[in-house]
């Protein structure tokens, strides 16, 4: 997400990063390159020249004028006002009433409601410790109550079940009533999508919105559409009295122009944002944090919280222990570290999340697939138990073998051999005393993007 404002944004504020002073014929000039930027990113105009103006009028106060890097502190006012448009923090649900804390669910055909109600329900489940209700009022789309009910299953819900043959209103009367008797401290119901916003739709959710009283009503729209997600969330907005926003498909979206609309034109947060197809790609939405990864500064804080729960402790425990004892980092250990790798969503996603990934040239980032670790763990699992423990007896016959085993070639399974070897020097590293301390001294001393503190 925010590839391209990214590499647009950051090509303009690193010409303006290295100057002594900022003038107004430097500063005009960025800022028509970070409007184009922002218009090519499909964001709303009137988002774009309110944007704009705050960020000059800033740039060209008393404050940037005798900074000490104006280039830098040019870049500071840029993340702030990021920030002050998409809002300043993390809106959480409020799920603050008697229990079952009812959420309702808006949202056009195809934005992604279900899937989104699937996402909720993991996250409440598995973050907020909750026991959660799902239902479906939407008695049209044919499957829609099926899709849910699978979905369900697989995030460990509590599904309530419907049919076609009844009336919204009186599924959703009797799904309370039901979660009550179930102890759900949460019940989410989803609502019947159309393929455009039409007064039948709205006459049926404002009723359900009536009926049920939801202390949440969050619509769920697709990133993808760019500033007509903001328009369509405008639209539902007026109809009805929506607590917030969920930006879905968000992964699939390279300009980014909804994050950067629809809180300005609609008046309500995004609470949540999708980034991605399984169940578990659910995000709380932290415009500060959005505003780093789109300036290049990166967004470690969200690394370390997707780490804290997504790394197996055990397994990195028995790891370090094993390494401290002296033994050898071999193949069964690599293979667990790739999944690991792959749980937090691949290199792809931790890099992008990395402080100055956007300035690494691009034959470098072209280099980063996520398909090459899988290959890589293919070829460790076609691999003997022996082969895996001790990488040293895999010769020339062997090669061939787990090569065609895993539909590679020998040079591909040499490849693997090699990085292999230089984890396993990292490692022996790293386990030395101080090995820790000295390559984090190392990263310290690196110098960070502009704008943020050493």
């Amino acid at each position: 997400m925010f590839e391209n404002l990214s590499d647009r944004l950051g090509q303009t504020l690193r010409g303006l990063s290295g100057k002594a002073r900022l003038s107004e014929d430097n500063v005009s000039a960025a800022m028509r390159d970070v409007r184009m930027a922002l218009l090519e990113a499909d964001v709303a105009l009137p988002v774009v020249k309110s944007f704009t103006e705050k960020v000059k009028s800033r740039a060209m106060g008393q404050v940037v004028a005798s900074a000490l890097n104006p280039g830098e502190a040019f870049v500071k006012i840029v993340h702030e006002e990021l920030v002050e448009v998409m809002g300043r923090a993390n809106d959480a649900l409020n799920l603050a009433t008697t229990p079952p804390a009812i959420v309702l669910i808006a949202g056009l055909q195809g934005s992604g409601k279900t899937t989104t109600v699937a996402k909720l329900a993991l996250y409440l489940k598995e973050r907020e410790k909750k026991q959660v209700a799902v239902v479906s009022t939407d008695v049209y789309r044919p499957a829609a109550i099926e899709q849910l009910a699978t979905l369900a299953a697989e995030v460990g819900a509590q599904f309530i079940a419907s049919s076609t043959d009844e009336q919204p209103l009186d599924i959703a009367e009797r799904a309370v009533a039901e979660a009550k008797t179930r102890f759900a401290d949460v019940l989410i119901v989803d609502t019947a999508g159309r393929l455009a916003i039409d007064e039948a739709m709205m006459a049926e959710i404002r009723s359900l919105q009536a009926v049920l009283k939801p202390i949440e009503t969050l619509f769920v729209v697709d990133a993808m559409t760019g500033q007509d997600a903001a328009n369509t969330a405008k639209a539902f907005n007026d109809a009805l009295n929506l607590t917030g926003v969920v930006l879905a498909k968000a992964d699939g979206d390279a300009r980014g122009g909804a994050a950067l609309s629809v809180r300005a034109i609609t008046g309500k947060p995004i609470k949540f944002i999708g980034m991605g197809e399984k169940t578990d790609a659910l995000e709380p939405f932290h415009p500060d944090r959005l505003a780093s990864r789109i300036l290049g500064m990166g967004d470690v804080l969200s690394l370390i919280e997707e780490a804290e729960r997504k790394v197996d402790k055990k397994k990195a425990q028995r790891l370090a222990k094993k390494i401290s004892r002296g033994k050898k980092f071999d193949l069964e250990d690599f293979r667990d570290q790739l999944q690991q790798m792959a749980n937090m969503g691949g290199i792809t996603s931790m890099l992008d999340k990395m402080p100055g990934m956007n300035r690494l040239p691009p034959a470098a980032q072209a280099r980063v697939d996520d398909g090459q670790f899988t290959q890589m763990a293919v070829i460790i699992d076609s691999m003997t138990l022996k082969e895996r423990r001790f990488p040293d007896v895999i010769t020339g016959s062997r090669k061939q073998r787990i090569a065609k085993g895993s539909g590679t070639h020998v040079p591909e399974v040499n490849r693997l051999l090699k990085q292999h070897k230089q984890m396993q020097k990292m490692m022996k590293k790293v386990t030395k005393k101080g090995g820790m301390q000295k390559m984090m001294r190392a990263l310290q001393g690196q110098r960070p993007p502009p704008g943020m503190p050493r």
